[in-house]
């Protein structure tokens, strides 16, 4: 770590506590950390974590363009989302993931209590409408006993629901550059008994480059329904159908001079992804007695998909079942305050795809052309999670967080293409445990010190543990990472700014790596071990707060340093080099304003360089993004609230690699295609109608 930042940093602390003991007259406020966290089965303030959570707000999430996580995953210290096109993404907290070739796979994600992660690890989140979205909390690095698989952290989405008793209709239409078009519609019934959500929404975008254009519909329900007083019912369903175009990645010749074109052979076969997907879960909630509360949702997913790509045509479907639940406890132990959650998590998934000859090119222009199937095969993964969390107020101001999670899965796969023989082969990994503990200390008013060991672990994915041939590889081992983080976390000015600074070390062991045997093909190795290190801080402000006006502001930041500690990969030893597809740091700055019903909003980002290959020989050039968001909202009778919107987004209009491509190979005589280039300006207005009812 730069000794000049972290100086920085101590100097920053004690100037905040200078201030502390000379503002002793500002009129208190409440507090930005005693927020409740409701992802964790034991819910706490996000103050009192012994572990850093990231917390993005409704109001956040109004601040954009409503139509992808990007922005808001970008200003989360640790969180590094890149987009190469609308359904093309890959997220990673504190580097871990950074090696996925083209999806999430590193990171778990859950919507209420139902996961969104396959069996296997990937995890899509831009196919979520935000519209319906209340909030967004992010575990960053394995700091949670409770979530089973997923390194790098967990993004917990909470639904757009109220509990009060508020019912409306809205509708909402957004236009903007690249063809953009979204249009919802929204409504909400609800009593003291009964509460229901619904909501559709059309996105469509056209898109910078070629080859990119997105259309994709949804359908969200949402239910609570208070069965008896102590008895409580939950419904969640949601709908998605989406075809998106892919552009793919181009080279560096290309980004520089034509970045809106885009991959010659994804253009040529006019390539793209669709799919169906639901998910439905239904959860009951029984509060036994003031100790005793048992929460638990059965839930299933499916999908089927269909995908041309250059190199083949893929068709594959996913069905999935499982159960999530805890029983939770709150008392004293031995004269201790104390809460415990016993849980468990359990997946089935049947995983089926079919490869045919894709034969665009002997018709030049007609797009993709399905030939003969030449590969077909299923696969079965079984997943069980044990977890048992506690947490006991040792002191007044001591708090001790302890926990211990068991993870089992299994793999069964078999070749339906081969008829003739039996081709049905079964893998399991050795069972996990993976224990956690952590201590927060108040050590004046409205300041906490916390310290955390904790273990985790990701299994490879289907696609990683197969040889060349298709075969499984029972040598391929999950990654185990250890991590160790101390932190502080503190009010001052009187509650009118909350600020965080942890520095974190993580050694992850199993190193899997993506091998590129073919221009379609990859496989998974184990190659070494690496060593993510990092100093993250965040200041939330309230500069003005007044009954007519409201100034807010955040400055956040990271500082990564992600080495290969011990890397040999073909006899090419990258020990010590750093990590690709992974920034040096991240900074961000905002300003909200508020005055009676207007909003105004700005966030500057800037993301340092990332390494495009193992071998540090090339990277890509750090970039700068401003985005301005302003809202103004009136009435025009009594019931109908009017808003309307307009933002500008990269309004410096920077030319930057959103995403890239880590150790791309060039194929015959084309040259490695790194880059994804991101949007050049653009704009989007939008206004809404809201009608409530008496």
């Amino acid at each position: 770590m730069r000794k000049s930042t972290t100086s920085l940093l101590l100097f920053g602390f004690l100037f905040l506590m200078f201030l502390e003991g000379k503002t002793q007259t500002i009129k208190d406020t409440t507090a930005l950390s005693e927020v409740i966290l409701i992802g964790s089965p034991i819910k706490n303030t996000m103050q009192k974590s012994a572990s850093s959570v990231a917390l993005i707000s409704a109001k956040e999430i109004s601040q954009t363009d409503g139509v992808i996580l990007t922005p808001l995953l970008n200003k989360t210290t640790g969180v590094y989302m890149q987009q190469g096109a609308l359904n093309t993404n890959r997220i990673t907290i504190r580097g871990i993931g950074a090696r996925s070739q083209f999806s999430t796979n590193r990171v778990k994600a859950y919507f209420e209590e139902i996961p969104l992660s396959t069996g296997e690890g990937e995890t899509t989140l831009e196919d979520i409408d935000l519209s319906v979205l209340n909030k967004i909390e992010i575990i960053k690095g394995p700091n949670s006993s409770s979530f089973g698989a997923g390194l790098g952290g967990v993004i917990h989405l909470l639904g757009n629901q109220s509990s009060e008793e508020n019912s409306f209709v809205k509708s909402a239409t957004t236009v903007g550059s690249f063809g953009l078009y979204k249009n919802s519609i929204s409504g909400q019934m609800s009593n003291s008994k009964t509460n229901l959500y619904a909501n559709y929404s059309n996105l469509q975008n056209e898109g910078f480059r070629a080859n990119s254009s997105y259309d994709r519909q949804s359908i969200n329900l949402f239910g609570k329904h208070q069965l008896s007083e102590k008895g409580k019912l939950n419904f969640i369903a949601i709908a998605t159908r989406l075809k998106a175009f892919i552009p793919s990645s181009i080279n560096q010749t290309d980004f520089e001079n034509s970045p809106e074109i885009a991959a010659a052979n994804w253009a040529a076969a006019r390539g793209y992804e669709s799919y169906d997907k639901l998910l439905l879960g239904i959860g009951y909630d029984h509060q036994f007695s003031q100790k005793w509360n048992w929460n638990s949702t059965v839930f299933s997913n499916f999908k089927e998909a269909y995908e041309p790509r250059p190199f083949d045509i893929l068709e594959d479907n996913i069905v999935n079942f499982g159960l999530r639940s805890k029983l939770n406890y709150s008392d004293k132990l031995f004269s201790i305050p104390t809460k415990m959650s016993v849980g468990t998590e359990l997946l089935r998934e049947k995983y089926a795809f079919s490869l045919y000859e894709n034969e665009y090119q002997t018709q030049p222009g007609q797009g993709s052309i399905q030939g003969d199937k030449f590969s077909d095969a299923s696969q079965n993964r079984n997943y069980i999670n044990l977890f048992w969390q506690m947490e006991m107020q040792l002191t007044k101001k001591l708090n001790l967080e302890s926990g211990i999670a068991f993870n089992q899965t299994n793999y069964t796969q078999k070749d339906d293409f081969q008829t003739d023989e039996n081709t049905k082969e079964n893998y399991s990994f050795d069972a996990i445990l993976s224990p956690r503990i952590g201590l927060s200390y108040e050590f004046s008013k409205g300041k906490n010190l916390y310290f955390s060991v904790s273990k985790g672990f990701s299994h490879p994915t289907v696609a990683e543990t197969l040889t060349p041939e298709g075969q499984l590889n029972p040598d391929i081992l999950p990654e185990i990472g250890i991590n160790y983080e101390i932190g502080f976390k503190g009010n001052f000015l009187k509650n009118k700014i909350y600020t965080e600074v942890n520095l974190y070390a993580t050694t992850i062991k199993n190193l899997l790596v993506a091998r590129r045997v073919a221009e379609d093909q990859y496989v998974g190795i184990n190659a070494g071990e690496s060593l993510h290190q990092g100093i993250e801080f965040m200041i939330n402000g309230k500069l003005i707060s007044t009954e007519k006006i409201q100034l807010n502001s955040y400055v956040s930041g990271s500082l990564n340093h992600f080495e290969f500690v011990d890397f040999i990969d073909n006899d090419n030893d990258f020990s010590g080099n750093q990590l690709p597809s992974v920034p040096e740091f991240q900074w961000n700055f905002g300003l909200d304003f508020t005055a009676k019903s207007f909003t105004f909003s700005t966030s500057y980002r800037t993301v340092g360089k990332m390494f495009l290959n193992d071998s540090n020989s090339l990277s890509s050039q750090p970039y700068q993004l401003l985005d301005i968001n302003t809202n103004y909202t009136f009435s025009i009778w009594k019931n109908i609230n009017v808003n309307l919107q307009f933002g500008v987004q990269n309004s410096l209009d920077k030319k930057y690699a959103a995403s890239v491509l880590p150790n791309a190979v060039g194929f015959g005589n084309a040259a490695p295609r790194y880059f994804y280039p991101g949007n050049p300006r653009n704009y989007y207005g939008g206004m809404s109608l809201n009608y409530q009812f008496n």
